[in-house]
């Protein structure tokens, strides 16, 4: 991995990141993180994206398969899938430092267009390898970017364009080919989670759904579960869980204040499916997690 990738996001840090290590950057998807000690677990569905590993080491889980990724590699997911992560490497010396870049569809289909790229066959939407030099060399001229304002307003667009063009390029290709690929399952299904994501707190028949992927109801079931290892009711309750579960550790909602924030009508059918997902009931974990943030403050 570049040194000088390390050194200038590391520096980025400094100035930019919140009281949890995050620096959003002026540069839509670009987000880089630094944690200075082992973290505890984290709930997230992941979108598509491609993680640059600088320093220290991570978990993520996916169903019942882990993946540990440290410097030097990437990780890269291809659909929307659930996850639970965890950082197990850092320290104040030496923090966990890593860049995120959320993937384009649209970006890849123009791109697979230009240089006449075939998707391939169905992979596994986690997949963690070395990261290419010349992925690096991308990241490092994107990051450069974010201190010449006036530079990054005119360049950006052919910086993202070109770290994409070296992931799909790259031996990340053949993986993230599928996201690329126009009116596939990929780009269908992406069609229906995105109302997902922007409405979960709503009844969502599966026939809807459907119909926004363009697909017959069987299909789409079969796909969607395929593309995100959950059927769509599974997708929506963890959306809401999770969802829950920020509003009581970030902004100190009740349970069952929560519960109705992301839809339930019911808070102890809220209770049971919450404790099902992160182990505890939510009084109990909203008080762990709020200790857990203030450990890392």
């Amino acid at each position: 991995m570049s040194a000088a990738l390390l050194a200038v996001v590391r520096d980025y840090l400094g100035r930019h990141a919140d009281l949890g290590g995050l620096a959003q950057t002026p540069i839509p998807g670009l987000t880089v993180i630094r944690t200075s000690q082992p973290s505890g677990l984290d709930y997230a569905i992941t979108r598509p994206l491609a993680c640059l590993v600088l320093q220290g080491s991570k978990q993520v889980m996916m169903g019942t398969r882990s993946f540990t990724f440290s410097a030097g590699d990437s990780l890269l997911i291809t659909a929307d899938v659930p996850t639970v992560s965890q950082i197990v490497q850092a320290s104040h010396e030496a923090p966990y430092i890593s860049l995120v870049i959320d993937l384009d569809p649209a970006l890849l289909t123009e791109l697979m267009e230009e240089i006449k790229a075939v998707p391939s066959a169905e992979a596994e939407p986690i997949r963690i390898e070395p990261t290419d030099s010349e992925v690096a060399e991308a990241a490092l001229r994107l990051m450069r970017l974010l201190d010449a304002p006036t530079s990054a307003r005119v360049l950006r667009a052919s910086r993202v364009r070109e770290l994409h063009y070296w992931l799909l390029a790259g031996r990340h290709g053949p993986a993230i080919s599928r996201l690329g690929w126009p009116d596939g399952h990929a780009q269908r299904i992406a069609r229906a989670v995105k109302v997902l994501r922007s409405e979960f707190t709503r009844p969502l028949p599966v026939e809807r759904l459907a119909s926004v992927a363009g697909m017959s109801l069987s299909s789409f079931h079969h796909h969607f579960r395929n593309q995100t290892s959950l059927t769509p009711l599974q997708f929506q309750k963890q959306l809401r869980l999770i969802e829950a579960r920020r509003l009581m550790t970030g902004e100190g909602a009740t349970a069952s204040s929560a519960a109705f924030a992301v839809g339930y009508e019911s808070v102890s059918q809220f209770s049971r499916e919450y404790r099902r997902l992160f182990g505890l009931p939510p009084a109990r974990d909203s008080i762990s997690c709020l200790g857990d943030l203030r450990a890392n403050a």
